[in-house]
C-alpha cells in the first residue's frame, strides 16, 4: 500500500460505519489522519469506532444527513476534536429497483434526500470553516450510474448525476480558497447496498464491467485518500472513474 501523507489532518466520513465509508476511514487512518465517522445507525457506529480504534485516532457522531439540525449537532461535537480538513460525503442508499413510472414517489424522494441533498447539506455546514482556514479537501462518492443511468434505478442514477453536478459547481466556487472538491464514480462494490437490489439488477451491473468483477472497497478508498491529500493541489471539480473500464470519460 502506498502511504498518502495525511498527518495532522482531521476527516469526516459520512456513512462511515460500514461498506465503502468504513474502508475509506480505515485508509485515511493508515495515512495518518484523525477520523470522525458520521452515521445514522448508532449501534453500527459504535462497533466501527471500536474496530477502527486500533488503527488510529477515531471518533464518531450520530448524524442524519437529511436534517440540518442533526448535521449542526454532529459538527459541533466533531469540532471539539479539532477543525475539519477533509469531508468525505459517502452516506447513501440504493433504493428499490423499479421502472420509473412504477417507482413510489416517497421512495424516489428518500433516495434524492439522502444521496444528493445530504451531500449539499454536509458541504453547506463544513465549507465555511474550511474557507476561514484557507484549506480543505472534499470528496463526494458518486457512481457510474450518475454518468450512464442504470435502468430500474432512476432515483439513484439521478441523485448521483446531481452529485457530479454539485461537485463541479462547488469546485469552481472554491477554486481560489485552497479547497479542492472532487468526486469518484465507482462501479458497484459488494456492500450492504446489495441487500436493496434484485439479483437481476446486480447481474446487469456486473455484465457492464469489462474487468468482469466488482470493485473492492479498498480500491475506492485508495483513490479517495489521494484526493484527500495536499498532493491533489491543482484538480478541482473533477470526476474520477473507478468502474473497471465501464466508463472511460
Amino acid at each position: 500500500m502506498n502511504k498518502i501523507d495525511l498527518e495532522g489532518r482531521h476527516a469526516i466520513v459520512t456513512g462511515g460505519a460500514r461498506g465503502i465509508g468504513y474502508a475509506i476511514a480505515e485508509r485515511l487512518l493508515a495515512s495518518g489522519a484523525a477520523v470522525t465517522l458520521w452515521d445514522v445507525d448508532r449501534e453500527a457506529l459504535d462497533k466501527a469506532i471500536a474496530a477502527l480504534g486500533e488503527h488510529g485516532k477515531v471518533g464518531g457522531d450520530s448524524a442524519d444527513v437529511t436534517r440540518e439540525a442533526s448535521i449542526a449537532g454532529a459538527l459541533a461535537a466533531t469540532l471539539k476534536r479539532g477543525p475539519v480538513d477533509i469531508l468525505i460525503n459517502n452516506a447513501g442508499i440504493a433504493g428499490p429497483n423499479r421502472k420509473t413510472w412504477e417507482y413510489d414517489p416517497a421512495d424516489w424522494r428518500r433516495v434524492i434526500e439522502i444521496d444528493l441533498i445530504g451531500v449539499y447539506l454536509c458541504c453547506r455546514a463544513v465549507v465555511p470553516g474550511m474557507i476561514e482556514r484557507g484549506y480543505g479537501r472534499i470528496v463526494n462518492i458518486a457512481s457510474v450510474a450518475g454518468k450512464e443511468g442504470n435502468p430500474n434505478a432512476s432515483a439513484y442514477s439521478a441523485a448521483k448525476a446531481g452529485v457530479i453536478g454539485l461537485t463541479k459547481s462547488l469546485g469552481k466556487e472554491l477554486a481560489t480558497n485552497g479547497i479542492a472538491v472532487n468526486c469518484v464514480t465507482p462501479a458497484v462494490a459488494k456492500t450492504d447496498l446489495f441487500k436493496q437490489m434484485t439479483e437481476e439488477h446486480i447481474g446487469y451491473m456486473l455484465a457492464k464491467i469489462p474487468m468482469n468483477r466488482f470493485v473492492e472497497t479498498g480500491e475506492i478508498a485508495a483513490l479517495v485518500a489521494w484526493l484527500s491529500s495536499a498532493d491533489c493541489s491543482f484538480t478541482t471539480g473533477g470526476v474520477f472513474d473507478i468502474s473497471g473500464g465501464r466508463a472511460t470519460y
